[in-house]
């Protein structure tokens, strides 16, 4: 079932097709809010809260087919008033999900002598990737997150296929770059490999 019906059921009081969206939705709120902020605790709390707003402000929606890009503005907005409140502590960041960092590094978690030095590993990389530029992580969060091709990150960010090559290509140097210098020299590329 497209987007706009599922708004149309949701609208009409139908509580599972909200249920449905969010299910469609939430992974790619929470990369936004994720980029946005640079933060993984705070992104969980903010998309949880954007999904609200969006149940919320459903009747507001004039383009039922565009759900999806106007929950990501909601997430954007949710961000900036985050921001913008001053209402942020510092928190480890082991509240990312462990197969999201994963699957930025690119490996699987494993036990044994090795699994402690892996998880230290992966927590330097999403620090540095937390350290990104805005543009350049949310472009890098969207891609690893939810496994979209450039195409998709292209017209959800509203730009060009080849600038989120470029983004994805500067991002990949920078946390290259950053990396080495730490001693450090994981994957950082797809599938585990690097170019």
């Amino acid at each position: 079932m497209e987007d706009a019906e599922l708004v149309c059921e949701a609208r009409s009081g139908k509580r599972t097709a909200y249920e449905q969206l969010v299910r469609r939705w939430a992974a790619r709120v929470t990369a936004v809010c994720h980029a946005r902020l640079g933060r993984a605790d705070a992104a969980e709390d903010l998309a949880q809260e954007t999904l609200l707003r969006g149940l919320r402000a459903l009747p507001t929606l004039s383009d039922p087919a565009k759900f999806g890009p106007w929950l990501c503005g909601i997430a954007a907005r949710a961000c900036l008033d985050w921001l913008k409140a001053g209402s942020r502590s510092e928190v480890q960041l082991s509240s990312l999900p462990t197969e999201n960092a994963q699957a930025l590094a690119g490996t699987d978690d494993s036990d044994g002598p090795s699994a402690l030095q892996h998880r230290e590993e992966i927590e330097l990389l999403m620090a540095e990737v937390e350290r990104l530029p805005s543009a350049y992580r949310e472009v890098l969060m969207h891609y690893y997150y939810e496994d979209c091709t450039y195409q998709e990150l292209a017209d959800l960010l509203g730009v060009s296929a080849a600038t989120v090559n470029v983004r994805l290509t500067k991002a990949r140097q920078m946390l290259r770059k950053r990396m080495g210098a730490t001693g450090v020299d994981g994957p950082i590329e797809k599938g585990g490999s690097r170019p």
